[in-house]
């Protein structure tokens, strides 16, 4: 079973959170999860809004 903690762990040690892992994320949300991966979530929200861990759903494309 895949734990919120271990995709924000791997989010933190890449810099990079995917599509795929985002929206993981929003599913396991959706479902009971524990103080532990609430934490990281908010860790995670963190170090997004400092710039440590980038989006992909928040790059810009461009087209050519």
């Amino acid at each position: 079973m895949l734990y919120i903690r271990e995709l924000v762990q791997q989010a933190l040690d890449t810099g990079y959170l995917t599509l795929e892992a985002e929206e993981t994320l929003r599913r396991m949300l959706m479902s009971k999860y524990s103080q532990e991966d609430l934490e990281a979530f908010i860790t995670l929200q963190q170090a997004a809004m400092a710039g440590l861990v980038k989006q992909q759903s928040r790059e810009v494309m461009i087209v050519s």
